[in-house]
């Protein structure tokens, strides 16, 4: 669940992107659409709120700013087999062959 870190209320226009900069404040970016791309971000609001590691911030549906732990989750890496030896049963087959013919 998330949990409110910040009231702030920014008003929120269409076709930009909203985000927490590492400074705290809120700054936001024109959307990438197609062929055009990204606008340089601008700040919107600073509010200069104190990181955590392993908690996502972001601005929720009112404008202000959430936080919520992040789940590491997802299917696990199968680990790398060792590379297999190869056998020298056919080495060994020709040497009892010849052994035999003398």
């Amino acid at each position: 669940m998330a949990k409110k870190v910040a009231k702030v209320g920014v008003k929120k226009e269409k076709g930009y992107l909203y985000f927490i900069d590492k400074k705290g404040d809120v700054s936001c970016a024109i959307m990438a659409r197609g062929a055009k791309k990204g606008g340089k971000p601008k700040k919107v609001a600073k509010v200069g709120i104190k990181k955590q590691p392993g908690y996502l911030y972001f601005l929720d549906k009112n404008g202000d700013i959430s936080c919520a732990k992040m789940i590491r989750g997802g299917k696990k890496k199968k680990k790398k087999a060792a590379p297999k030896k190869k056998k020298r049963v056919a080495a060994k087959k020709k040497k009892k062959v010849a052994k035999k013919r003398k």
